[in-house]
């Protein structure tokens, strides 16, 4: 929702939410993430220590803080897809897209960030998490799609196929930009992986959660 559209209430709120967030990011980046305390992060962001807490209940969410989009993408593709599209379909069209933009959230975050995450054990788990998240909620929604009877496995393991690539394509993204590569590189090696990778899960899901 664009900012303009909200109330001023939730405006504050975002905009304190955004401040926080940016701070945070700057901090880490200077000083490491594991040297950097939640007081720290407010007092750069002129509030309370616990008003950072309510925003992020969690510290290494400061430096993460596309959480919900990140762990929703997925499972919005496949809620959005097209008419006679399957879901692979769906996954590598909006695959192609965000690298053809260059998105941070599957992964092109800049040298920077990526040795941010990479340096930190704490974010590298908490990106686990997240990966698992996607998966576990990709999973519910093709159940849900496909009207699947709980006692059937078929939307978890096409769930775990997906994700996987996804985490593939998203490690290869990370690995490439710690080594120094340009985006535009980035961009070309990946948009050729993503060919390989759905292709290879075409067999057994290019019919499957078809709209």
């Amino acid at each position: 929702m664009d900012i303009e559209t909200l109330g001023l209430r939730d405006r504050k709120k975002l905009q304190t939410r955004e401040n926080i967030s940016n701070q945070a990011t700057r901090l880490f980046l200077e000083h490491g993430f594991d040297k950097v305390t939640i007081a720290d992060v407010a007092a750069a962001a002129e509030v309370a220590k616990m008003t950072v807490t309510n925003y992020f209940p969690r510290k290494e969410d400061l430096a993460l803080d596309l959480h919900d989009v990140f762990v929703d993408l997925l499972a919005r593709v496949v809620r959005e897809r097209e008419p006679g599209e399957s879901a692979l379909a769906a996954l590598r069209r909006a695959y192609l897209t965000a690298a053809a933009e260059q998105d941070p959230v599957v992964g092109f975050s800049g040298p920077e960030f990526a040795t941010l995450i990479n340096d930190s054990p704490a974010l590298v788990a908490r990106l686990r998490e997240f990966h698992d998240e996607r998966e576990q909620l990709l999973a519910a929604t093709l159940a849900a799609e496909t009207g699947t009877a709980a006692t059937d496995i078929t939307p978890r393991v096409a769930a775990a196929q997906l994700g996987g690539v996804h985490r593939v394509l998203f490690d290869e993204t990370m690995r490439r930009t710690l080594a120094g590569q340009s985006n535009d590189e980035i961009a070309t090696a990946i948009t050729e992986y993503i060919g390989v990778a759905f292709d290879a899960l075409t067999p057994s899901l290019g019919h499957y959660a078809v709209r």
